[in-house]
């Protein structure tokens, strides 16, 4: 699979070229801009991966720049047993602070909050994209929770190396979490002296079923988005290997795009 992977914010730049040599993975980050109203995708399409009904915000956003979009759902989430866990202990306990660490596990949260009967709790979270959700909450729920803490880098790691502490008091964390998330913040926080409770609410699994037609058309697209080291795994196993694809791969968040260089995504530029 011949791929450039970039990262991508709320909005779109001018496209990429593709990649001139076939059968190389690449890796370049890149920080997306707005383009100017005379260049767009117009002639190009991107393809949104997410579970349907929750591409919205991207979508809107290739509008706003003339940039077509196929939607193609390639995961799902499963809630998990610790979600029940996570209402009744937000009922019954008062941390210090709750890590959200994506979009996701603020939706789930926010559920479990509200089941638990809405207490005020003050909320450190990674990225821009897991703030806005919070934002998104009625003013009567903003009252109820402090999005207090944002980390200079959109990452687990150093969250868990900047989240205030207060002397050598016990600090209690909430850690709601996909069963998927690396441990980086639990173990960054416990070395710092945090009382963390970890609790997998939910999990991310490859669709069971690709509509074969929209796939033929999302082979042909300029841009597979994917903002999930999943969402990654997913697509690179429906492509088949003797498959010449030209497209580029935009991981939209650092974490997304450090898992792609895992997988084996080489930075060749």
């Amino acid at each position: 699979m011949n791929s450039l992977l970039f990262s991508l914010s709320t909005t779109l730049s001018p496209p990429l070229q593709p990649p001139t040599h076939r059968r190389r993975l690449q890796f370049q980050p890149l920080n997306i801009r707005a383009s100017s109203p005379t260049t767009s995708f117009s002639n190009n399409r991107v393809v949104v991966t997410r579970e349907r009904g929750k591409n919205g915000k991207l979508i809107k956003a290739l509008a706003a720049q003339g940039i077509n979009f196929l939607e193609l759902p390639l995961i799902q989430h499963t809630h998990l047993p610790d979600l029940d866990r996570l209402s009744a202990l937000l009922t019954a306990t008062t941390f210090d602070w709750i890590i959200i660490t994506s979009p996701e596990a603020a939706l789930v949260f926010l559920d479990a909050w509200r089941a638990a009967g809405s207490p005020s709790v003050k909320v450190a979270v990674v990225g821009a994209g897991t703030a806005s959700v919070f934002n998104e909450t009625t003013n009567s729920s903003k009252r109820f929770i402090d999005v207090a803490f944002v980390p200079s880098k959109a990452t687990g790691k150093v969250l868990a190396s900047e989240l205030p502490k207060h002397g050598n008091e016990i600090c209690s964390v909430l850690y709601p979490a996909s069963a998927k998330a690396s441990q980086d913040i639990e173990e960054g926080l416990s070395k710092r002296g945090f009382q963390v409770t970890r609790l997998n609410t939910y999990t991310t699994e490859s669709v069971q079923h690709v509509d074969q037609m929209i796939f033929e058309q999302a082979l042909s697209a300029s841009v597979v988005a994917v903002a999930s080291p999943s969402a990654i795994r997913a697509w690179m196993n429906l492509v088949p290997d003797s498959k010449q694809w030209d497209g580029s791969v935009a991981c939209i968040g650092e974490t997304t795009a450090t898992a792609a260089k895992r997988m084996g995504l080489r930075n060749l530029g």
